[in-house]
């Protein structure tokens, strides 16, 4: 919410924040240059994240519980572009849905566009190296990079707002625990629907899968052979 959070901790957010941007606008930039043809799923990653974190439940005072649709991007493009979308996202919300804020800005941008999908990113890398299945993979990958978006989101409410008897750790579980009750049902979800994108993009695009090296391409023929 615009305002929320107090001096410095907004403007520490902001600096945190703008480094990451910064390498992301210019992998993006290099990206859309050399593969001018996965604009359109550039663009779908960026509605998945917009429309996913939309769907905003009440939660903590003054903040909100919602999916934040990141995982799949992470996935396809990696936490350093994932953050350009998100902060896009982030900037239209603020400006045109009342939805976070411009001095919480920062702070929104390091808990849902980098610390989620740079945690859903290794997960997902780490469970292809084993061999996992894809979906369970997906479906990992993208519960926990928002399970991680709103476990970072607690700390920087702790920290901005410690308890007055026992300091931020107090504060922090109480967060915790507020967030749990909508988050771990909204994170299973947002895993849910994510694996059901990555079907659809193994029947319809699985080059771009390919050229990504989120599948090699005798698993996306398999794959795409099984469902289709």
């Amino acid at each position: 919410m615009e305002g929320f959070l107090p001096h410095p901790w907004w403007e520490i957010w902001f600096a945190l924040s703008l480094p990451v941007l910064a390498y992301g606008a210019h992998k993006t930039s290099n990206l859309i240059k050399e593969h001018r043809e996965l604009l359109p799923l550039l663009a779908v990653s960026a509605a998945f994240v917009f429309v996913l974190s939309s769907l905003k439940l009440p939660s903590v005072t003054g903040s909100s519980s919602h999916p934040t649709g990141t995982g799949m991007g992470a996935i396809l493009f990696g936490p350093w572009v994932t953050a350009v979308l998100s902060v896009i996202v982030l900037i239209y919300q603020a400006l045109f849905l009342a939805h976070g804020g411009l001095t919480t800005l920062g702070a929104n941008v390091f808990s849902m566009g980098i610390a989620g999908p740079a945690v859903g990113y290794l997960i997902f890398r780490a469970m292809s190296l084993a061999r996992v299945n894809l979906y369970a993979s997906v479906f990992t990958a993208a519960m926990f990079a928002d399970l991680t978006t709103y476990i970072v989101t607690s700390l920087q409410l702790a920290l901005a707002f410690p308890a007055a008897s026992g300091g931020v750790m107090t504060s922090l579980q109480a967060f915790l625990a507020v967030f749990a009750i909508t988050q771990v049902p909204l994170a299973a979800i947002e895993g849910a629907v994510t694996a059901l994108m990555f079907k659809y993009l193994i029947r319809t695009r699985s080059d771009v899968l390919v050229r990504q090296r989120v599948l090699t391409q005798s698993k996306a023929d398999d794959l795409k052979e099984m469902i289709s």
